[in-house]
């Protein structure tokens, strides 16, 4: 099992709470890399995949606790994948030298009509010069609630000369965890997912995408108490990742 951001992340906001973290489902026992109860535990079915992209996950306070954060899933795969719990005040020193280094191309992921026209993007050729095609792209995720993520992309003045990507899918997100407010708007995984379509990594667009319903699937199993089908996703899982027995 690959130890990474996400997890490490978990860890020191967990030894810096002053009391237990009480949401709906804190005092379940999980795995504590994929949280999910350990019968549902898809850890070993998780390999990463070859990616010219890289995450940056800016998550706001206690969002590394909920279990069902999806973020997780997209350091499952991508190995260059960091996470960081935002502050409006004092913001990670570490971030601030990842978003000024010269090979990475930051782009904040993040609806249209919050961002000035001149900073939106359509495609690579309006970030990346002739003589940038070496760079990679370091998609921006600002993890939280809807409301919290407004909060992230107006109050962090070191996002602002930063692209902006923009997704608007047509169908409703597949995400049953937690309501979203607004009919669009989509888990952390799934914008990730979109975000390596953009890129052209279809492949790793789907392994992303399945990864994510299987752990929807396996999230919703273990809420209700039960059991795992017969017929259960993880062989589509295992089949896709190709992994042996």
């Amino acid at each position: 099992m690959r130890i990474h951001a996400l997890h490490k992340l978990y860890q020191q906001r967990l030894s810096q709470s002053t009391r237990p973290f009480l949401a709906r489902g804190g005092r379940i026992t999980r795995c504590v890399h994929c949280m999910l109860l350990p019968y549902l535990c898809i850890c070993p079915f998780k390999k990463t995949v070859l990616t010219n992209s890289a995450f940056l996950l800016l998550m706001y306070d206690d969002e590394i606790l909920k279990p069902s954060n999806t973020g997780r899933l997209i350091a499952d795969l991508v190995p260059d994948t960091f996470a960081y719990i935002w502050s409006r005040t004092e913001p990670n020193h570490e971030m601030l030298q990842l978003l000024n280094d010269p090979k990475w191309q930051p782009i904040v992921i993040f609806p249209a009509e919050y961002s000035e026209p001149k900073r939106l993007v359509d495609n690579l050729t309006d970030v990346l010069a002739d003589d940038q095609q070496d760079k990679k792209i370091l998609f921006i995720l600002l993890d939280g609630s809807w409301a919290q993520a407004k909060k992230m992309f107006r109050k962090s003045p070191y996002l602002d000369r930063l692209p902006v990507l923009s997704f608007s899918p047509e169908n409703l997100s597949r995400y049953l965890l937690r309501k979203s407010v607004k009919d669009n708007q989509l888990a952390t995984a799934e914008v990730a997912s979109l975000a390596l379509s953009f890129i052209g990594e279809e492949d790793n667009a789907k392994q992303l995408a399945l990864l994510f319903d299987v752990f929807k699937e396996n999230y919703m199993l273990g809420k209700e108490r039960k059991p795992l089908p017969d017929d259960a996703i993880f062989y589509h899982l295992k089949t896709a990742f190709a992994i042996k027995e």
